[in-house]
């Protein structure tokens, strides 16, 4: 039996969320390897180097993108960034895994997706949510319909980082702002679950020094609403419910699992209830394994770019709501 190689990737840039979640979980996935990382951060490359020996650490996001023994490069640079390099990685001949929002509106993925096709390379926007067997399950039983017809879902989620106003979320140059971080996660759950759109949105925006801060969330499907909230004002909260006229579900740690609290579905239906735990599932771990499933053996993956350009599509009207 002929194995694949590993696909190899590299990492723009020494951001948080590159050190704390992704760059582990390339080393952890099977069938992939972190091979490179571009930064002229001293400290963000001392700590990478003394975590994965062997690393090549290049000197500028160019640099990496000329590296042949880089298959694969994810991008969690700043949002307003995202295009460009994603646009750039695949010139370069690299499949790619781009932080969200992969783009700051709807029409700038078209540019994404036709470049797509045309290298024949992978981009895809890095929601680990919807590889996490939680959502999978949950998607499950609304379909199989558990909770009879689903009539309303509800959402949260929320942080404080008021006392940091060099943090790049406060910047709105880069593309700053709550919806962005965190709003998206509640609509792609909801979309991903129920394989639906909004049909109509209304919302209310707080901003402060030019980003949303806090945003209330109203969306109507067809056949059920959609209310959440989301804030970079507020102390740290998630939640999600989907009530239906039999019963209804509810996720414990609906998009950090793990970290927020234990991957588990609660489950009610008359008077029966059960919880379905799913406490070691590493969703960044598998998001990078069926990322390389797509590229070696043509799995269909969970969030192609028009699944993210329908996404982004919302956050547009909502962004836009007057």
């Amino acid at each position: 039996m002929t194995l694949n190689p590993p696909l190899r990737w590299g990492i723009l840039g020494g951001a948080k969320i590159a050190r704390t979640s992704v760059a582990p979980a390339i080393h952890s996935a099977i069938d992939n390897q972190l091979v490179a990382l571009a930064t002229t951060n001293e400290s963000k490359k001392r700590g990478f180097i003394s975590q994965y020996h062997g690393l090549t650490v290049h000197g500028s996001y160019e640099d990496l993108l000329s590296d042949d023994n880089v298959d694969a490069v994810y991008i969690p640079l700043p949002n307003d960034m995202h295009v460009p390099w994603t646009l750039k990685a695949l010139k370069a001949g690299k499949h790619v895994l781009c932080e969200k929002p992969i783009s700051l509106e709807a029409p700038q993925i078209d540019q994404l997706i036709a470049e797509r096709d045309r290298t024949g390379r992978l981009a895809a926007e890095a929601f680990m949510v919807v590889h996490h067997p939680q959502w999978e399950r949950v998607r499950e039983l609304i379909a199989e319909g558990c909770i009879g017809n689903l009539t309303h879902v509800s959402g949260s989620f929320t942080y404080n980082n008021s006392s940091d106003p060099s943090n790049i979320r406060q910047k709105p140059e880069h593309g700053g702002g709550a919806l962005y971080d965190i709003g998206v996660y509640p609509v792609v759950a909801t979309r991903f679950v129920t394989r639906a759109e909004p049909v109509d949105v209304r919302a209310q925006l707080s901003y402060e020094n030019g980003v949303d801060t806090t945003a209330r969330v109203q969306l109507d499907f067809a056949d059920f609403s959609l209310d959440f909230y989301c804030s970079m004002r507020m102390a740290g909260r998630q939640d999600m419910v989907f009530h239906g006229t039999d019963g209804w579900i509810r996720l414990e740690a609906p998009f950090n699992a793990g970290t927020y609290g234990d991957a588990l579905v609660e489950i009610r239906s008359g008077q029966d209830r059960r919880i379905e735990r799913f406490v070691r599932a590493n969703q960044y771990q598998l998001m990078v394994e069926a990322f390389q499933r797509t590229v070696t053996d043509g799995e269909p993956f969970s969030c192609p770019l028009e699944f993210s350009r329908a996404n982004q599509e919302v956050i547009d009207r909502i962004r836009n709501t007057k």
